[in-house]
């Protein structure tokens, strides 16, 4: 490995030109195909092998129509104070705003609140249900501008108007301002660890190189794969981080070669034959990550997960091949490690230890004590982990400043909290001899249930041998008695179809969420185990070592508790909440955990990777177990900080987006990566290895003969550097 790296550093250091032509040329390519693509479309959410999504299956068989994927609206009226929606002004500007909102062109039908029935008993608050022909996502803003206006006409003449649902729904926000703040928090650290601006700027140009071609080619074939916006974020927010990562420690690593005197062609073989070879293993277990989210069994997930797969592994080409290219053309003004420092301080303070080395000493001395803090401390941190609720983001969790949430509350308010999320009852009598008896004695025994507001009277297709029943529970869609509710109706179910031969399914958005969140958490530990075990061989191989990768695994587990604990701290109870601008809490989202299982894994293996080869080198070189952990630090330990500091500024910068998902993303992949950098791999890691001494590297002699020997540490790279510098020899003695 560490020699074909080798190789190819330097191949692309000398045909820079070639190199760099290559990836402007799919840069330029896949951003003209980004521009001419067609537009996505709506993105399907299906669950296979759950309850709900058989159900929906049904209703597109035995409904035709009526589960169309075009976007629906709900315009909610709430009369002024002492008024009703009943009386006659307020009665004439609903109907008025009903005529002009079904002249639009891409409108299939309005609900007239007076016909439909949907005014609340009170007579203060009703609501008329819009449904469109295409997709939010679809839907023009000629159609949008019709919404707002009617709305606002509404409004003007002296109603209360809110509109919720998905037609006003815009695509995900990717962090705005807050991103940029992160970019350049990056920026400067990378100023301040690599010393030059023209250093620092290799890593920050070639990421978004990488993620321009990742998030051009996710936007080419978003509408042929059915890939959302979130797909898109997902794979801006790990490409940028481990793109700059990536760079860093290849040209970090250039830097300390040419420290060592060697010329500049050679430092970058040897950098990209040594820290590429770790950006290759390091990658390796993000794509296993990130890729391993297909055997949840989610389309949306597997498709999010793949897609961001795909921009890692353009960021570690880009890193092996695009910075030795810019390394050459960059030349003299990127210098060696510490130049700048001997020039100015002198020979004298040349060999003083630095933060880092000095840091190691005192763990190697107290590794117990550290060891001991850093368990109880990311324990205590990690306690809320066990009081956690999951979900998925409704309205009710938009901020307070947008329609949505606004005609959320308008119509808990008006009709009770579960009206936002009604279930639907389908009641598949087809093999049944009395339907409508089956149907009645379903909605009978329903209305029996606690926590039922209301239950609608069966309304049954065509053919008559299915019908459909809505319930409106009494509390909100994402609280715990509507979740023990729907487990109360699907118990029932057995003993109807025993009496009746009728078969009866929950779906609709709450039950859909519901066993989405199920199939997340039965899928958790078959991930876990999958991708753990698969990055665990990785991992002897690259250490040759069966302790180091189980106690990488180990330090990720706690790594990834403490970040759940704090997610549910400020997500679900509240803390910190009005700082992070968290206006309501609530669950947590239900693929949370196993999709910070994924990204942390991988992204914790990186640390893992760069730091403890540097070790491994120094031990396999001579050095005792406790200086090799010193020379590891001394080598690696302020590159990892700084790498930790700009995936921490990257993912940080997400949480000032206006989506609660993306928020709670970025929150808790920021505050994993600090616990995993500077717990984890700075403290707990280097206190574990001074405990073990040589017991960390011990390998059974059976499977170091089965290994294959990946030489991360570079071994290799010392012949062949002779072997080069002999050739170089004898070709100047034939010119002489």
């Amino acid at each position: 490995m560490a020699t074909f790296l080798y190789k190819l550093g330097r191949f692309a250091f000398r045909r820079r030109h070639f190199v760099a032509l290559i990836w402007v040329a799919l840069l330029t390519l896949a951003g003209v195909g980004a521009a001419n693509a067609p537009a996505a479309g709506s993105t399907s959410f299906s669950i296979p092998g759950t309850e709900a999504q058989k159900a929906f299956d049904l209703l597109d068989q035995r409904f035709p129509g009526s589960s169309s994927n075009g976007a629906t609206a709900r315009v909610v009226f709430k009369a002024p104070a002492g008024e009703k929606m009943t009386d006659k002004l307020n009665k004439a500007t609903v109907e008025k705003t009903v005529k002009e909102l079904a002249d639009g062109s891409e409108v299939v039908s309005v609900a007239d609140p007076y016909q439909a029935h949907t005014v609340n008993k009170d007579g203060t608050v009703a609501y008329a249900s819009v449904r469109y022909e295409v997709s939010g996502t679809e839907l023009k803003d000629s159609s949008r501008t019709a919404l707002e206006d009617a709305a606002r006409q509404a409004r003007d003449a002296g109603l209360t108007v809110e509109v919720g649902g998905d037609a006003l729904q815009a695509g995900a926000d990717a962090g705005g301002a807050g991103e940029a703040i992160g970019l350049a928090i990056a920026a400067v650290v990378l100023v301040i660890t690599l010393g030059s601006l023209v250093a620092a700027g290799l890593p920050l140009l070639t990421a978004v190189i990488g993620v321009g071609i990742g998030v051009s080619t996710i936007t080419v074939l978003a509408k042929a794969l059915d890939l959302g916006d979130t797909t898109s974020t997902l794979a801006l927010m790990i490409g940028l981080a481990v793109g700059i990562d990536y760079a860093l420690f290849i040209v970090s690593r250039y830097r300390g070669e040419l420290a060592e005197g060697r010329d500049r062609e050679e430092a970058v073989g040897r950098a990209a034959g040594t820290a590429g070879s770790a950006v290759v293993f390091a990658g390796l277990t993000v794509v296993i990550a990130l890729a391993g989210l297909s055997v949840v069994g989610v389309p949306m997930l597997t498709k999010m997960g793949l897609a961001a797969a795909g921009t890692v592994v353009v960021s570690v080409l880009i890193a092996l091949t695009m910075i030795p290219a810019m390394l050459g053309y960059a030349g003299r003004r990127v210098r060696a490690a510490g130049e700048k420092r001997r020039t100015r301080a002198g020979a004298a303070r040349q060999d003083k230890p630095g933060l880092g080395a000095r840091w190691a000493s005192f763990v190697v001395r107290r590794p117990a004590a550290v060891l001991l803090l850093g368990v109880v401390g990311l324990g205590a941190v990690a306690l809320p982990a066990t009081q956690l609720e999951l979900g998925l983001p409704d309205d009710s969790s938009q901020p307070t400043s947008t329609t949505q949430r606004r005609a959320y509350d308008l119509l808990s308010e008006g009709f009770g909290p579960g009206f936002n999320g009604p279930l639907v009852i389908v009641v598949d009598a087809k093999d049944s001899d009395a339907p409508k008896a089956a149907a009645t004695k379903v909605a009978h025994e329903i209305k029996n249930l606690k926590d039922v507001a209301t239950v609608t009277p069966a309304a049954f297709n065509k053919a008559g041998d299915t019908a459909t029943i809505t319930v409106v529970p009494d509390s909100k869609p994402s609280s715990v008695q509507t979740e023990d509710l729907v487990h109360a109706i699907r118990d029932q179910s057995t003993d109807v179809r025993a009496d009746t031969g009728a078969q009866v399914l929950v779906t609709g958005t709450t039950a859909m969420n519901i066993d989405f969140s199920q199939k997340l958490n039965d899928a958790l530990i078959p991930y876990l185990a999958l991708v753990v075990g698969l990055a665990f061989l990785l991992l002897i191989a690259v250490f040759r070592s069966v302790l180091v990768p189980l106690k990488a695994a180990l330090g990720f587990l706690l790594s990834v508790l403490a970040a759940l604990g704090a997610v549910v701290a400020v997500f679900q109870w509240g803390w910190l909440g009005g700082l992070l601008g968290v206006e309501q809490t609530g669950p947590i989202m239900s693929m949370m955990p196993i999709f910070m299982v994924g990204v942390v894994f991988g992204l914790a293996m990186d640390y893992e990777v760069f730091l403890v080869t540097r070790m491994r080198e120094a031990y396999v070189h001579g050095e005792t177990p406790g200086q090799a952990v010193v020379t590891g630090f001394r080598h690696s330990a302020r590159v990892v900080a700084a790498a930790a500091i700009i995936m921490i500024s990257v993912f940080g910068g997400f949480i000032t987006s206006s989506e609660s998902m993306i928020k709670m993303i970025g929150f808790g992949l920021a505050i994993a990566v600090f616990f995993d950098a500077f717990v984890v791999r700075m403290a707990i890691v280097p206190a574990v290895l001074a405990l073990l001494g040589r017991s960390a590297w011990w390998l059974p002699k059976w499977l170091d003969r089965v290994l294959p020997n990946v030489d991360v540490e570079g071994e290799g790279l010392r012949t062949l550097s002779d072997d080069a510098g002999k050739d170089d020899e004898d070709r100047e003695l034939v010119r002489a």
